[in-house]
């Protein structure tokens, strides 16, 4: 990331569950001070202590990342504590489960204003912190949805590859300013979300199987195997990688039929 005599100082949104609290723990463990950013008031404490368990300097801030005035003050308030910042990961998303005629226009406002405004607010906002770092990397966890399509979510689709299109942009803008700005594909993982939707189902079990049974490794991923590679995307160890679209599906998407 580039010599300095601070550690590396990372923002994790989403922060409060999921894919973005184990990002935000892995990051800690391996020496990084790290700010939570999330919505989940309720749960930032318990988040929070699991970070500091994991052993690293960190702080939560209660951020609506749909928010120009909220993500400007978090960002800012974070290079002020920590001394800059070095690397940011957009991990805050909802998912609404539903068909094209059933989809609300409150529906699609909310897809786009956590999806993809707030991920490029963050961005936008921590930018020229990023530069001033030396070595900045953006991490913006899209979703293999945003590659193929799914029936009862196109609103979710739709702005994930609009955060792919965004994560390409930036790349080619900010490269000459030593960011990088890689983005991430998942397919299905063990998360708080992807439970939700299996336990809407009359048989959750049933349904785990027969999404498990598309894969080529048999199951869905752990929240652990994307923050293994968002740790390396954030890390020199990428130095030059940029502009990419990491697809990490267990080979979801190389099936044909």
């Amino acid at each position: 990331m580039g010599e300095r005599d601070r550690r590396q100082v990372v923002i994790v949104t989403g922060a409060a569950s999921g894919i973005g609290l184990v990002c935000a723990c892995l990051f800690a463990a391996r020496g990084a001070a790290v700010a939570l950013f999330d919505i989940n008031f309720a749960k930032g404490d318990e988040a929070l202590e699991a970070v500091r368990t994991a052993g690293g300097e960190s702080a939560f801030f209660h951020v609506d990342v749909s928010s120009e005035h909220e993500v400007k003050m978090a960002i800012r308030a974070v290079a002020v504590r920590f001394g800059g910042i070095d690397a940011l990961v957009n991990c805050a998303a909802v998912q609404i489960v539903t068909e094209v005629e059933n989809t609300t226009v409150e529906n699609l406002d909310l897809l786009y204003k956590v999806n993809l405004r707030g991920p490029f607010l963050c961005c936008r906002e921590a930018l020229p912190f990023l530069a001033a770092s030396g070595a900045g990397s953006i991490v913006n966890i899209s979703s293999v949805l945003g590659l193929v399509g799914d029936p009862l979510l196109s609103g979710y689709g739709a702005m994930k590859g609009g955060l792919i299109a965004l994560t390409k942009s930036l790349a080619i803008a900010y490269g000459p300013r030593g960011i990088r700005v890689n983005c991430i594909c998942p397919g299905d993982v063990n998360t708080p979300m992807v439970k939700e939707y299996f336990d809407s189902a009359p048989d959750p079990e049933a349904l785990l199987r027969s999404v498990s049974s598309n894969y080529a490794l048999g199951r869905i991923a752990e929240p652990g195997e994307i923050a293994e590679a968002v740790y390396f995307l954030a890390s020199s160890a990428s130095s030059f990688l940029t502009g990419s679209v990491m697809v990490i599906d267990g080979g979801l998407t190389s099936r044909c039929y």
